[in-house]
């Protein structure tokens, strides 16, 4: 099929474009040794969770002060679809009070790659969906002051609890849970693996994606070089700075074979480059300033997102985006869950976890206690941004005596990047 019509060059801004795409099939996995494969269905996933999160969580964040009406807070509330109870066997306690929330908290955002419903995106022989390619836990530290989004990559393989249709497996590819139970058993599969406890859970579509960034107005982006991907149907002719929104901006975040090795580890670094734009965008713009734009961006948020009971009323997302306002650039950071390729057994063309590091990691989540990224592992997907770049840029400041840990993946909010692109012909 097609790619994406594009017009323009480097450092120009781009408006969304119609999405013509193919997944890829027998034959098109990576050809770089020993990355790894992707799971039963061999297709390129979305981030529809990196929007989910600012969407769901910052979008709101103008209701809290009233600036679109109570007229537009009942529009929104109905705009929620049909939720789902993550913890079918637990309580839900009532909304907070319109305020910041109480306490910390965490978020789990889940990307789903089904095409039903998606005005013909992504269909093809065989296309089929129910698989979570997307899973990414925020954790939101009780003071307030900081935060930290985890990726989980698709093809790592952990223990799966048993859920509604199965599961019960020593080692099942992450992106698998959703299949065997929806969000709430990518909530089960995700709080046994790390013990931690998920408060909060939010599903996103491909629609939803480009819902989403349409209303924030698109979001700039730096490349290294060329980025075209058959599979997903990006098209950016050169190197440079690009303002993606639409349907281009979700064919750019669903981008694996033009980016770093063609793996999904290296596609991971890539998204988080479009999501710290994403962030200091909300925070140094003024977006949340126009309640326009704003309500345009809730209304997107609640109404292209299936929600967990405990998350589906206005007064907490208000609440939630509260919480956000005041949390610069620099003290949100993202990080992959860190992992090998090259395994035998179970994690023959997977990704094994690093349990050590991966344990530290939430240990200080778990405790509620910031870290700092030190020295980093093999980066695949981003470059740090070359001086005087065009890309939306923030003041970096670290938090004050945060634990530092070596061998993560991952950035700083404030930190601009570039995804690392890689050569159609390597494709």
């Amino acid at each position: 099929m097609g790619l994406v019509n594009t017009r323009g060059l480097a450092s120009t801004e781009r408006k969304g474009s119609d999405l013509s795409d193919t997944r890829p099939r027998d034959g098109n996995a990576s050809s770089v040794s020993g990355i790894a494969r992707h799971g039963r269905l061999k297709k390129p996933g979305i981030l529809g969770g990196i929007l989910g999160i600012v969407g769901t969580i910052l979008g709101v964040l103008v209701v809290s002060s009233l600036v679109i009406g109570g007229l537009a807070v009942y529009q929104l509330q109905a705009a929620i679809g049909p939720s789902v109870d993550i913890h079918p066997h637990g309580t839900v306690a009532p909304p907070p009070n319109i305020g910041a929330y109480p306490g910390g908290f965490n978020i789990l955002i889940v990307g789903d790659d089904t095409r039903a419903g998606q005005g013909g995106i992504g269909v093809g022989p065989g296309d089929g969906g129910a698989l979570n390619d997307v899973t990414m836990l925020l954790h939101v530290s009780a003071d307030h002051t900081w935060a930290t989004a985890v990726s989980f990559p698709r093809d790592m393989i952990v223990p799966h609890p048993k859920c509604s249709k199965g599961g019960t497996a020593a080692g099942l590819p992450v992106n698998t849970a959703l299949s065997y139970g929806g969000l709430a058993c990518v909530v089960t599969v995700i709080e046994a693996f790390t013990g931690v406890d998920i408060q909060f859970a939010g599903l996103i579509t491909f629609d939803g994606v480009i819902n989403l960034s349409d209303a924030v107005g698109g979001v700039q982006v730096c490349i290294t070089g060329p980025m075209v991907d058959l599979y997903s149907g990006i098209n950016l002719p050169a190197a440079g700075t690009y303002t993606l929104q639409g349907a281009e901006a979700l064919a750019f975040l669903r981008a694996r074979h033009a980016v770093g090795d063609g793996s999904d580890l290296g596609r991971i670094s890539s998204q988080q480059v479009f999501l710290s734009s994403l962030v200091r965008k909300m925070e140094t713009s003024g977006t949340l300033s126009n309640p326009v734009t704003v309500y345009q961006i809730a209304k997107a948020a609640t109404s292209s997102m299936q929600l967990s009971t405990s998350l589906d009323s206005i007064p907490t997302l208000i609440s939630i985006a509260s919480t956000l306002k005041n949390i610069p650039p620099s003290h949100v950071t993202f990080v992959q869950y860190p992992g090998t390729t090259g395994g035998t057994g179970i994690y023959a063309g997977k990704v094994q976890p690093e349990l050590a590091l991966g344990n530290e990691l939430f240990d200080l989540i778990k405790a509620d206690k910031p870290f700092t990224l030190g020295t980093q592992g093999d980066n695949r997907g981003s470059v740090t941004a070359p001086s005087g770049s065009s890309t939306t840029s923030a003041t970096d400041s670290p938090i004050a005596g945060a634990t530092v840990i070596n061998g993560l993946i991952g950035q700083s909010a404030a930190t601009s990047t570039c995804s690392k692109t890689r050569p159609l012909s390597k494709q």
